[in-house]
């Protein structure tokens, strides 16, 4: 029987596991100094992308994530001072996040991480784009 098929080295899932792995922690230091985790930063940069409140099934939507990993998650961004969370007044069953000041104020310090992330990118610039385009190519054709 040949098995090399089921090589884990052959495996391209195996590759994105440990490649997100490794980007997820050389963003680990970046994010400490400002006192935010990975999937923090992933809500902030939604609401920093936005101008005014985000629904929060529109920040997961976005994100992949369901309520039951965002809400602990907004609720920590909240205690922390840099989001607010309100109902919706159009309808009561709608949650929205807004930046607080504080969470504006943090956009101008994580100005310079994907800058910083680039430097520690082994490759060429124009080799970065290319693997962006195709893994976003690839999570478009597996949703």
């Amino acid at each position: 029987m040949d098995v090399t098929p089921l090589d884990l080295d052959r495996q391209l899932c195996f590759s994105l596991y440990r490649a997100s792995r490794a980007v997820t922690r050389a963003y680990r230091p970046l994010l400490e100094e400002l006192g935010l985790t990975y999937p923090q930063y992933l809500v902030m940069l939604v609401l920093w992308q936005e101008d005014g409140p985000v629904g929060v099934n529109d920040i997961g939507a976005r994100l992949g994530l369901d309520s039951g990993t965002l809400t602990p998650l907004l609720r920590r961004l909240d205690h922390a001072g840099l989001v607010t969370r309100a109902r919706s007044a159009d309808d009561e069953r709608r949650r929205l996040i807004s930046l607080a000041p504080a969470g504006r104020d943090l956009r101008e310090a994580a100005a310079d991480i994907p800058a910083r992330m680039a430097d520690l990118y082994p490759g060429p610039a124009g080799q970065r784009e290319e693997l962006k385009a195709f893994l976003d190519e690839l999570a478009a054709g597996l949703d």
